[in-house]
């Protein structure tokens, strides 16, 4: 056995996010990630659509893996017109996919579409107009995700990303735009990397468990200095400074019982071997944030 995996073998309850092993195509990622260990995974709409839907979901039926998250929908800040318009349509068949995945995963799977809401408008700074649009698009979006039985994940990013990628910027934000809808609809991502600095960041884990919009727990740690894309900086859990601890026992107390991705954005970690990251990554979730699990998920 590699020195590298736990001696008893991957958390049953971490998923590898397909973005930890960028560089690897959906076979090799769900080749490498059943072969550690690992149970669950997240997908990706790129490496997905390369392959084509069904036969995505027929090599993730086959891998025996469960699904937990497919990244992404969302960016959908720009006014109304042709572009809204097209990404809107996207969003939908989005969702169809997030559907089709999770009905191919194995039991537990869930069907959960992680939303980036995009950043402001070229030559705008209207920030609160920009989170009215993404509701608004939201709106148009929640009665097709129930009618497929697909969780919107809205996903607060770094206040560093609001300028070009997300205009929601803390969970209480994105909880904020989720409470007009069901919660069986429209919840919300909980990602290490992004919330960790929020002082209200506990606060608000428990009113999204309160109101039931936990769709899907993120790890991955923050470590400074931050790359020169700051997008890239992301690391294996164990290797930054954020209390794991305290946020998985907070995330942990609403009831939360599913699965935890492991969601890596770093050039030096997608230049590695894939199974060497998957490995990796289990060995830091075994450190840093199985030690705050009490239930685990039902395989």
């Amino acid at each position: 056995m590699s020195a590298l995996r736990p001696a008893q073998g991957p958390d049953p309850r971490l998923s590898i996010n397909q973005a930890t092993i960028k560089y690897a195509d959906l076979a090799t990622a769900l080749r490498v990630t059943a072969e550690a260990g690992v149970q669950g995974i997240g997908l990706w709409r790129e490496p997905v659509n390369e392959v084509g839907l069904q036969t995505a979901a027929s090599m993730l039926a086959d891998s025996g893996l469960r699904f937990t998250t497919h990244c992404r929908g969302g960016f959908f800040t720009v006014p109304e017109g042709p572009v809204r318009r097209a990404s809107i349509d996207d969003n939908r068949v989005a969702i169809e996919e997030t559907a089709t995945l999770a009905a191919a995963g194995a039991a537990g799977s869930t069907a959960i579409l992680v939303l980036v809401a995009g950043g402001l408008p070229e030559g705008s700074r209207d920030v609160a107009g920009a989170r009215e649009r993404v509701r608004d698009a939201i709106g148009e979006l929640a009665p097709d995700a129930a009618a497929a039985g697909v969780t919107l994940a809205i996903e607060p990013l770094h206040p560093m990303y609001a300028s070009d990628r997300c205009v929601v910027s803390t969970l209480g934000q994105a909880l904020d735009i989720a409470a007009d809808f069901d919660p069986a609809v429209v919840g919300a991502t909980v990602d290490t990397f992004h919330i960790w600095w929020d002082p209200d960041v506990l606060a608000s884990i428990e009113r999204a468990g309160r109101e039931g919009r936990i769709a899907t727990y993120q790890v991955c740690d923050w470590k400074t200095p931050l790359a020169a894309d700051v997008l890239l900086s992301r690391h294996y859990p164990g290797d930054g400074v954020i209390d794991f601890a305290s946020l998985t026992a907070a995330v942990e107390a609403t009831g939360y019982d599913r699965d935890i991705e492991v969601e890596i954005f770093n050039q030096e970690i997608w230049d590695t071997d894939p199974r060497t990251v998957v490995e990796r990554t289990a060995a830091g979730f075994a450190a840093s944030v199985s030690p705050h699990l009490r239930a685990r998920v039902a395989g």
